[in-house]
């Protein structure tokens, strides 16, 4: 379903051979940053306001998302088994999948009948079984829980980044812009980020073989030297989700609430769109349980400045 040539001109098909953690992440100076919005395109209901002051003690952060070749290595010096693989079954949108595999799906997502539940579909066969990551090693790796990704980050002696180190990041140096570029989505009448183009959750302006996930490396980076921070995969924090939020400021390495049933997701996908899903803004946020996974969810790797 992908176009094998998608990515051919990427740098980072080295990482098909040794991966080093570390050797890909950028230092952050934190400091105070303004999160949250009071923007009108802004979902109420998933707490993105009020607009709070923040401060945060440096720290480092993955340039990309952990890529299917990084997570394969992970795999193969560990044995690790992803909950999608320990269920046999997860999410896929339904553009993705092909008429074979279609014909064997028994059941979709009532209120969401894009979302297909295919069984097989894991982080190494992303659309079922008769699909297979050798041409998207370079891409994020998807149909990643909670679990799994903390999971990866034990291994690799880093954590998941806190909703705020995430945001502060995404952000890029800008002050209260909706996007890690600034406030218009579009750059000389063109998208700086993968998000869905065309008519949701049916056509693709792009035709299907773009409606998935793109390199890690795909468009440019912001000022910071991070790619994708919106669109492309939706990334794991480590923060429980609440839509409320502590009002003392200035609040000081904030982690979230200490208990809950969901953790908190950022950046959107490639399936956000702004008839649905507008949540591709810096400030916009989701929330799943710490075991589910979909073909559109990621994650990339926080540590700390010693």
């Amino acid at each position: 379903m992908y176009e094998d040539d998608k990515c051919i001109s990427s740098p980072l098909k080295r990482l098909t051979k040794e991966f080093h953690h570390f050797e890909n992440m950028i230092e952050l100076a934190g400091g105070s940053f303004l999160m949250g919005t009071t923007d009108i395109e802004g979902f109420k209901e998933d707490g993105e306001g009020p607009v709070r002051q923040v401060q945060l003690q440096p720290f480092t952060l993955d340039k990309y998302t952990v890529s299917n070749a990084q997570f394969k290595e992970f795999v193969t010096a560990t044995g690790y088994r992803t909950d999608a693989e320990k269920f046999g079954w997860s999410f896929v949108f339904h553009l993705l999948v092909s008429d074979t595999v279609k014909r064997q799906i028994q059941q979709s997502v009532q209120q969401t009948p894009w979302w297909l539940q295919v069984y097989g579909a894991c982080w190494h066969m992303p659309e079922g079984v008769d699909s297979s990551i050798s041409n998207r090693l370079d891409h994020p790796v998807v149909h990643i829980s909670w679990n799994d990704a903390q999971a990866y980050c034990d291994w690799s002696g880093r954590r998941l980044p806190t909703e705020a180190e995430w945001e502060y990041a995404a952000r890029g140096g800008l002050v209260q812009k909706k996007y890690p570029w600034g406030n218009k989505l579009k750059f000389k009448g063109k998208h700086k980020c993968n998000i869905w183009q065309g008519v949701f959750p049916s056509e693709h302006a792009a035709g299907s073989n773009f409606a998935g996930t793109m390199c890690v490396d795909e468009y440019v980076p912001n000022d910071y030297g991070l790619y994708n921070m919106v669109g492309n995969v939706w990334e794991w924090c480590s923060d429980w989700f609440s839509n409320t939020h502590l009002s003392s400021t200035p609040l000081i390495d904030p982690t979230g609430p200490q208990t809950g049933t969901d953790k908190v997701i950022k950046g959107g996908s490639y399936l956000c769109h702004k008839s649905y899903c507008n949540r591709y803004r810096v400030a916009a946020r989701s929330h799943n349980t710490t075991d589910s996974s979909t073909g559109h969810m990621g994650f990339r790797c926080a540590a700390d400045i010693l």
